[in-house]
């Protein structure tokens, strides 16, 4: 029996246990495990504990965390000091008080034993055991005391001090932003303490800015020597390699599309016309796992790094750049190593069949996103036959959107901020992105990709890390249909459905409050994840989706290919140690690591907007309200696309009190509102670049007076 059909059976005996907790021999009696499958059964149990999926209690006792008044999730920390613990079940975060959170910090995966359920609100807890360590470093600013050193960390979600002992300092100097290593978490009385394992340089030198944020997430920007060294050798050998066991596909009319400064080409397209309402469309991906082996010092780098990471300045890439940016990289008039997928489409994006072939291709452009829609909008010409492919492509592509639309998925559409940084690395602007239908249309092929290749998978029960976006939470839903009913846009009573969704999406596009119901329902889904279940993508309204068109850049898309071509190609059976708890270990690992990586994407780019805007203290601009909290209203201005924060205390003219259910700040005795999706004149008042915080206050001609 594979270990996890185990893990259910004990999962299902702990809960039915009409005992209680279970000690090890009698849950391996109930569920008649042979003598000889003890020890393995004893593995099983301490890897469910190590995760959080069993709780041990007094007398050596397993029993699942529910049953017990336990949760288990990951600590998010306020800015009051105070904590969330967030499971993955869908259930309401238990809030605990910074008092009771003991030496956990902001990330780390804790057990919280809930101890209150106040009507209407979060149940209350105490954390009672750290899981996982989010931080074994923490970078910071260096200070030094008289009989020792700290560092104050740049993340504002670490409330306490790192203590440097003297002779652990590591020549920092007073202000200089340093690596840290903690070497005890302390507790509730003691601080951590650790040394100093790098110095990164005061913050004014350029680049320290960007390190502290690589250092801050343990984000590695350098390959181990030995990594570079395999990456070399693969290249090597690989390049003396013949083209056996693929098939000829360098004639077709191949071309990549990407931003102008991409340097990895992972996907391609050709499309060729079958008859006069029916075309083959190929969508080829580089194939990474010819030079990558499983189980092999690249590949086993690549897991832990699970992503690439692109930051505002620089990429740190999953793979080596020998291999990312070039090898792999199907860039043009070399020929290349691909993975294709051929899919018959008719006019109105039907699909008429498929099929997975190995292949050697060329490709013939490297288009950009700007040159293609200056195509597609008449205004350009690359030849004849390039421009009549993307002209179709464009076509076939509104075609799948449309079919996609219908049956759910959703479509947000909501502007994203680019920040443009000089080579220096101080930025010179920040710029809307605006979604082009050339984007669109390379969104729309590999998004088919990955759903067919899902399908298949699913269908054959192959092994695979799915996509999965579950629909929101039930108390998520209350919530967004008590504010959409207050803006005359209700939602049935019965399961909400992302048809339902999408159709208030497509009433309120181009209104003025369309950007605050799009912003409220996107804040109110799940995020997605990988995992070997297939549970279904609610947000894009499939039943089976696969990440499978990124292999440089992502680690499930090359699990995805291994499969692909094993299975569907060579027609060979996966190997069961492909499966099972290795499958679950990569797919939750890759999850964490997607998540550090966004994170350390979103405050590069905070970082930036941030030194950006020290250069427009005491300037006014228009902006619309984004956020709302006890202690204040988010703004997002107009011009730069640049949140701040109108702090609560600026408003002197009466007390605020947040309501949630209006998503608005009112005052108590004048009334006046500020609500989501409100316009605002504001001046930036204060910047902080280390904390990436921008504070605004009213402009004089609408600021409340203080009375």
């Amino acid at each position: 029996m594979t270990p996890d059909k185990t893990e259910a059976r004990i999962h299902r005996a702990l809960k039915e246990s009409r005992k209680g907790p279970l000690r090890a021999k009698e849950l391996a009696k109930a569920l008649q495990i042979p003598g000889r499958g003890y020890r393995a059964f004893r593995d099983i149990l301490q890897q469910m504990e190590r995760r959080g999926n069993l709780y041990r209690v007094k007398g050596q006792r397993y029993a699942i965390p529910e049953k017990i008044n336990l949760r288990v999730g990951v600590l998010q920390v306020t800015r009051n000091e105070d904590g969330f613990v967030v499971g993955d079940d869908g259930s309401r975060d238990v809030f605990v008080p910074g008092s009771l959170l003991d030496s956990a910090m902001d990330g780390d995966q804790v057990v919280v034993r809930v101890e209150g359920q106040p009507k209407g609100r979060n149940p209350h807890g105490r954390v009672i055991k750290i899981l996982n360590r989010a931080h074994s470093t923490v970078v910071g600013t260096f200070r030094e005391a008289r009989r020792f050193g700290y560092v104050d960390p740049l993340n504002d979600r670490i409330f306490r001090d790192i203590l440097i002992p003297a002779g652990e300092e590591a020549e920092a100097r007073t202000g200089d932003i340093v690596v840290a290593r903690i070497s005890a978490f302390g507790d509730r009385k003691l601080n951590p303490m650790g040394s100093v394992e790098r110095v990164l340089g005061p913050i004014s030198e350029p680049g320290v800015d960007v390190l502290s944020i690589l250092f801050g997430y343990g984000l590695d920007l350098e390959f181990p020597k030995e990594i570079e060294e395999a990456a070399q050798e693969i290249v090597q050998r690989k390049r003396d390699e013949g083209w056996e066991g693929r098939i000829d596909r360098s004639a077709l009319h191949v071309f990549t599309i990407d931003p102008s400064d991409a340097k990895d080409h992972d996907d391609a397209l050709s499309i060729e016309p079958l008859t006069d309402r029916t075309w083959e469309v190929g969508i080829h991906i580089a194939d990474v796992s010819h030079y990558v082996e499983k189980g092999g010092p690249l590949d086993l780098e690549a897991l832990r790094r699970g992503t690439s990471v692109y930051l505002v300045d620089r990429v740190v890439p999953m793979l080596p750049h020998v291999l990312s940016s070039d090898l792999c990289s199907l860039r043009p008039d070399l020929d290349r190593a691909a993975v294709s997928l051929f899919v018959t489409l008719d006019a109105g994006g039907g699909i008429r069949g498929h099929r997975f072939e190995r292949t050697r291709i060329r490709s013939r452009h490297r288009l950009d996103y700007d040159q293609v829609q200056e195509v597609l909008s008449g205004n350009a010409h690359i030849d004849e036959r390039t421009d009549k492919d993307l002209e179709t492509l464009a076509s076939l592509a509104r075609s799948l959107r449309e079919k996609r639309i219908r049956r759910g998925s959703l479509d947000f559409n909501l502007p994203e901020a680019r920040v443009i940084v000089g080579a220096d690395g101080i930025p010179v602007d920040i710029q809307k992105v605006v979604q082009l239908e050339s984007h669109r249309l390379i969104e729309d092929f590999m998004l088919l990709a990955n759903e067919t290749v899902a399908k298949e998978t699913d269908q054959k029960k192959l092994p695979i890390p799915y996509r999965v976006h579950e629909p929101p939470a039930p108390d998520r839903l209350d919530e967004l249909r008590r504010f959409l009913a207050t803006l005359g846009y209700p939602i049935k009573e019965t399961r909400v459905t992302g048809k339902d969704l999408q159709k208030i999406l497509k009433a309120v596009d181009g209104k003025p409050e369309g950007t605050l119901i799009s912003t409220v329902i996107l804040r109110s889904m799940a995020r997605a994840r990988y995992q070997p279940q297939n549970l279904g993508h609610f947000g894009l309204g499939t039943g089976s989706y696969a990440h499978f068109t990124s292999p440089i850049r992502r680690y499930p898309d090359l699990m995805v290919h291994r499969v692909v071509i094993r299975a569907l190609i060579d027609g060979k059976p996966i190997p069961e140690e492909w499966g099972g708890d290795a499958l679950a270990q990569a797919a939750d690992r890759s999850t964490v690591r997607e998540g550090l990586a966004t994170d350390a994407e979103r405050d590069s780019v905070a970082l930036k907007k941030a030194e950006f805007m020290e250069q427009h203290l005491g300037e006014e601009f228009s902006g619309t309200v984004s956020g709302v909290t006890a202690f204040g209203i988010f703004v997002l201005l107009d011009e730069y696309y640049v949140e701040g924060l109108v702090h609560v205390n600026s408003l002197m003219d009466d007390y605020y009190l947040l309501r949630e259910e209006e998503y608005a700040l009112v005052g108590e005795r004048t009334g006046r509102r500020f609500r989501l999706g409100d316009t605002l004149r504001v001046r930036v008042s204060r910047v902080d670049r280390l904390e990436r915080k921008i504070d605004f206050v009213l402009a004089p001609e609408i600021a409340p007076k203080e009375v």
